[in-house]
Parts: C-alpha cells; structure tokens; sequence
C-alpha cells in the first residue's frame, strides 16, 4: 500500500531539499561575476557550455511568453529498466567523471549493450569509455547511453528552450527480461525514485548558483509558476509518467490488476509527486486502454513483452474510420521470440485489420475522468484509436483542453480535434527535412487556432534522433551562429576531449537541441521556428486552461423525462428516464424503428450549448437537438446526418430553453436507439 504525505510532510520534504541544496553545492571551479546566468560555482572539470550571451528573459510586447518546448524527454531514465540499460547519470556529486562513465557489462567491445548491439544491424560495438574521450558516445544512433547530462540541458536552456517534459519512465517487462539489473522491476518504486532525482538535479543546480531557488532549473507545478519561471529567463520543467503499468494497472487474461481505488491512490500520489501529465498506457495493452503498436521487428518484440506480461498478444480489427494504428508487420525477432514458452508463436496479422480491437476500458475511463477532476494533462500518444477516440469524445464532451500529443505517435488525422479542443501538439525530433515537411502539412491548422508547436527529443527513451546530414549538404549549419532570439551566440559544443558538430555527428546529445533548431532553420526556413518559439505561449495555455476547468452542471441530471417509446422487458426497465440518472449502468431504450424522440423538462428557462449523448450499442446516424422554451413551440439547433455511435456532442450558441427534445431520424443499427446517459449544458 503506498503511503501519501500531507501538507506537513511536503513542507518537512520542502525543508529536506533546501538543506540538500546546501549540501550539493558543487566544488569550485572558476567563479564567474556579475552575470545572472553564469554559475558561481562550477564543478571542475566539467563539460561545456559553448554558449555566450544572455539568455532572453521577460515576455514579448503582447505580454506572452517565448521559447521553445520539449514536450517529451527522459532525463531520469538510466534509473528506469532494473537501473542497468542506459549507461550514464544526469548528474553526480562526483563529478562528471563519475556521471558518465560506461558501465561495466559494455566492455570490451560493447557487444553486451544490447539495444545497440540490435540496432546497429548486429553489429552495434563501440568503444565503451566515457568521460574524457567519448569516442562512439553518446550517438545519434546509440540507445544505451545517456544523452541528458545537466550541462548539455544548460546549453539547449543557453539557446532558447524555456519548458522541458520530463517524463519519468520505465517498464516492468523489459526490466524482467533484460539480463543486467541492480534493483526490482515494480513501475511505481522507479517513478518515486526518478522524481526523487530531478529534484535532486534542481538542488545541485541551485548549489552552483548560490542557493534554493537560484538555478536555471525549475521544477513547476503549475502554469502560473512556469510563466514567472520563463519570465525570468529560466527553464521550466514539467513532470510527466509513460509507464506501461500506472498504478499497477495491468491486465492478465484480460483481467484487471486494479480497481478504482488504485487508480485514485495512484493519482493523488503523482499528483503529489508534482506530475501534471501522463499517459495510461503505453507500448503493452494494459487494464486501462489499448496501445498503438510498433512496426516490424521492433513491434515484433513489444508484442512478445505484450504477450509475457499480459497472457495475450495484440489483436486486431478492421478499422472503424479514417484513423489507423501502425502496421505491426511480419519481421522475425528471435533474440525477443526466443523467451516465449514453448510451442507459442507470434501470430500473423491481417494487412486490412490495422486496428487494435482493445479502446478505453471502463476502469481507463475513470482514470480519465480522475485526470479531468485533478486538472491533469492526458497524453493520447501511445494509445490505440479507439483508445483515443473516446477520449477525445469525453474531453469534447465537458469542453475539457487538457490533451497532448508529445512525440508523433497519436494518428496524425486527429490533429485538429487536439487543437480544437484547446491542446498542444508537439512533433517527434526527426532530421530536419522530415520535421519541416510534417511542420508545413499542420502549418495551416496552427494558424487557424493561433497556436504554437513543440518538439518531443524523447531522448533516454530508447528511440533514435536525427542522424548527420554531412558537413557539404545543402544549407548545412555554419558555426558560430545567433539563438532565435538573436541574444546569444552557439559555437561547437564540447565535453572533455570531444566537440560536437551536427552536421557530421547529428543529434547526438541535449546540447544539440539548438544546433538541430538552427538545422530546421537553415533547410524550412524561418517561419517553422518562428512557431516552434511559440511552443511556449500555448503549451501553457493549454495547462493553464485544464487548470481553469470546472465540470459545468448537468442540467438534465434527474430531470423529467419522456419519450416516443421504450422497449419492453419483464427484468429491466428502459423508462426514459434511465437516459438521466446519471448511472451510465442504465440505459432508455426505444422500439425498433427509425422515427423517435426523447424529450427532458430542464424544470425553468436555462441558457443550453451544448449536448452530449453517450450511445449503447443502438445508435442514431441522423438526429437533431429541438429547444423549446414552453414545450410547444420547437427550435432545431443542431443536427447531423453522420452519427457513429460513442460519446456524441453538439455545440452550438447557447439559447434559452426550459425544453429539450432529441428528434432521432435514421437508426445505425437493426435495433432501436438506446442511450446511457444525456448530458444538458450551458455551454
């Protein structure tokens, strides 16, 4: 059972981690005067920053915020996976030579490091040392090695990054499997430990600049905090959870792990924690939503971890609209294949049915609601579009904005339901020429909503970041060059005895964040940065907006109701009034023919905008919403001829109405019309 702190106990912690902060102060280096954004105190030796000049500090002259966003990063993660996958620390006490040093299974040759080993087309060696050479790390194409040291954090801050999603990871399966390990597998213990740790990370930066509070590094807890962060000209940072098992949430044979008090327990602990943002499910169906898959080879093994930690491998269906999940495809993974018992195969799937069959579970949609009720972030990445879709059909049903998409792994057609809803949008670190081209084909929805966007580097996620495009390519980045903002300068970034250039060696590293900003520059033009140095400005409006949110009064909950018809049963009863019980257990349901109505007395005259209904099975393609002030007299405000079931809503210009009546026209199924629960609201 986890054990939650009260407000006394976060003030003991508050306490704890301001004498931490004493206690870590670095030990001297060269001490800088004068300049607000130079240390006081630098560990020597140390990495570079290859930055000069100020960083852009208020707001511009519309009073908003500027800088770009991370929306989706891991610095926390070599603690993630048993603690022995990604090689490196963010930080250390000791020095950098303890932080990034290699681990001990890569020698000799680095054979062992098997996410590497694999990537690299089976041969995946390098030279396992670390600090001071880094000859083949970290890399673009190196997934074992870690890529978030502090330093490197600090140059892409120096360069014009302003809010950084930190998104404690781990997960359980891969931990259980991978051979190298010095703690237990349990989600929630590595979540706890990882945002020990970048409070930590805080502390120590705050020790180089004199104390509590002084650093360039912020953890923010809420909007308001991260604007007077980004005002000041510091980095704001936001704590996420992808996990693939929150709260101990899995399914086993399709039988939940958890129940609602779990979910509650579980959130009210993140949420102490500090996390604003999560994701419910993530690369393995669990019990509370289905996942998007992976391709080839890669999906091949996620579907082994699929099947090692849940009993069942993924299952498909021909998909119900325009948005698909990934292909999972046919390619071999045997070092994955080779741990499931024997006489048990991946199965094969049909190329037409690129649908996960698993959506939003009853528990996954409490766990929703629980995030709208706290004023959390969802992250709709990673889930199966069904999934999605009922998610997005709940946010849109209680006009709720607090929807991301991080790192491109939501179907990219659902992009203007987010921003319609008032969510942000953030783009996977692709090579340059990829992320403009992606960037353009939304350029036109960003204008309409007025919105900025972000990148999501996720890197320590075991993922992959732009490779070189050559020293000699097209519009190649020339060193030294200006940030956006035009305050500071970016010269080659080194550490120990090793300089980065992004043309030769990519993205290989945090401090390359800007220089790949400069890359994207150089080959879309100015106007795509231009929105990205907007990221900033609507990632908060989106949080500051989940947090405005109040859940608007039902009016038709335990109003009167009538109806055309109700279906008969001697055991249950489907009265109209089922419909308005607020028991989504119950149900009205009519007769088996097109035309039928149902109608609700709202009891006196109330400004209506908006109806939501949340459809059985038996639903209705064609329908219209009819106000009426005094029951006789009927306005049609709202129709639709392309129902498809689910959780519908109809928004429209509030009007006064006592009346309510939903005119159905033309069934979607062989059976009647049948509603759970009709929602009435102002707006």
């Amino acid at each position: 059972m986890a054990t939650y702190r009260t407000r006394r106990h976060l003030g003991v912690v508050t306490l704890l981690l301001l004498m931490l902060a004493a206690a870590l102060v670095p030990t001297p280096g060269a001490a800088a005067e004068g300049d607000w954004w130079d240390p006081v105190a630098r560990p020597a030796p140390d990495s570079g920053i290859g930055v000069t000049g100020e960083p852009f500090k208020g707001t511009n002259a519309a009073g908003e915020v500027r800088g770009f966003v991370d929306a989706h990063n891991h610095i926390m993660s070599n603690e993630a996976f048993g603690g022995r996958l990604i090689c490196g620390k963010a930080f250390s006490t000791k020095g950098i030579a303890d932080a990034l040093k290699d681990c001990p299974e890569h020698y000799p040759d680095g054979s062992l490091a098997v996410f590497d080993f694999i990537t690299g087309g089976g041969d995946g060696r390098h030279d396992p040392v670390g600090w001071p050479t880094f000859a083949d790390w970290p890399a673009h194409d190196s997934l074992t090695h870690q890529q978030n040291y502090y330093a490197w954090i600090e140059r892409a801050w120096r360069g014009g990054q302003r809010v950084l999603v930190n998104d404690l990871v781990t997960n359980g399966v891969i931990c259980s499997v991978y051979f190298f390990k010095d703690r237990g597998c349990d989600e929630m213990t590595s979540i706890r430990l990882q945002a020990k740790l970048t409070y930590d990370l805080q502390a120590y930066v705050d020790g180089m600049y004199g104390g509590p509070g002084k650093g360039w590094f912020r953890i923010v807890t809420d909007s308001a905090q991260a604007r007077d962060v980004i005002e000041q000209g510091k980095l704001a940072v936001v704590l996420g959870v992808e996990t693939s098992e929150p709260f101990g949430c899995k399914q086993v044979l399709d039988i939940a792990q958890c129940d609602e008090g779990d979910i509650d327990a579980g959130l009210d602990e993140l949420y102490e924690l500090g996390v604003r943002s999560m994701f419910l499910c993530h690369k393995f169906d669990n019990a509370l939503c289905g996942v998007r898959f992976d391709e080839g080879a890669l999906g091949t093994a996620i579907n082994v971890g699929q099947f090692l930690s849940t009993g069942t491998f993924w299952r498909t269906e021909e998909c119900a609209g325009p948005q698909a999940d990934n292909p999972i495809g046919l390619a071999s993974a045997p070092g994955a294949e080779k741990e499931l018992p024997a006489g048990v195969e991946v199965p094969s799937y049909d190329e037409d049915a690129r649908c996960n069959v698993r959506g939003l579970t009853e528990l996954g949609e409490y766990a929703v609601r629980g995030m709208m009720e706290r004023n959390m972030m969802l992250e709709i990445d990673h889930m199966s579009v069904k999934a999605t879709g009922r998610v997005l059909d709940i946010f849109e049903s209680a006009s709720y904005p607090g929807v991301l998409s991080s790192h491109s792994w939501m179907d990219l057609d659902w992009t203007e339901r987010v921003y319609g809803l008032g969510g942000f949008v953030a783009q996977y670190m692709h090579g340059s020429e990829g992320f403009v081209a992606e960037a353009d084909r939304t350029g036109a929805l960003r204008d309409e909503y007025g919105v900025g966007y972000g990148y999501g580097t996720d890197m320590n996620g075991v993922g992959g970041w732009p490779a070189p495009r050559g020293a000699d390519a097209p519009d190649a980045v020339t060193y030294p060059f200006r940030s956006v903002d035009g305050g500071s300068v970016l010269d080659r970034q080194t550490t120990g005895e090793r300089t980065w250039d992004l043309n030769t060696d990519g993205a290989a590293h945090y401090g390359l964040v800007p220089d790949w900003i400069e890359d994207i520059r150089r080959v879309g033009g100015q106007h795509v940065v231009d929105d990205l140095f907007k990221g900033a400005e609507s990632y908060l409006d989106t949080w500051g907006a989940s947090e405005r949110h109040r859940a608007g009064a039902n009016l038709a909950d335990g109003a009167p109701a009538t109806a055309s018809s109700a279906e008969w049963n001697p055991f249950t009863s489907y009265a109209p009034g089922r419909a308005v019980d607020g028991d989504r257990g119950t149900r009205w349901a009519s007769d088996w023919s097109d035309d039928q109505w149902l109608r609700v007395d709202l009891g006196g005259p109330h400004q209506v905008g908006r109806v939501t209904l949340d459809w059985e099975r038996a639903y209705g393609t064609s329908y219209r919403v009819d106000l009426s002030t005094d029951g006789v007299n009927w306005r049609t405000v709202w129709s639709t001829t392309s129902g498809d079931g689910g959780l519908d809503t109809a928004v429209f210009t509030p009007a006064p109405a006592r009346h309510l009546r939903v005119r159905f026209l033309d069934r979607g199924t062989e059976w009647g019309y049948s509603l759970c629960e009709v929602g009435v609201h102002g707006r």
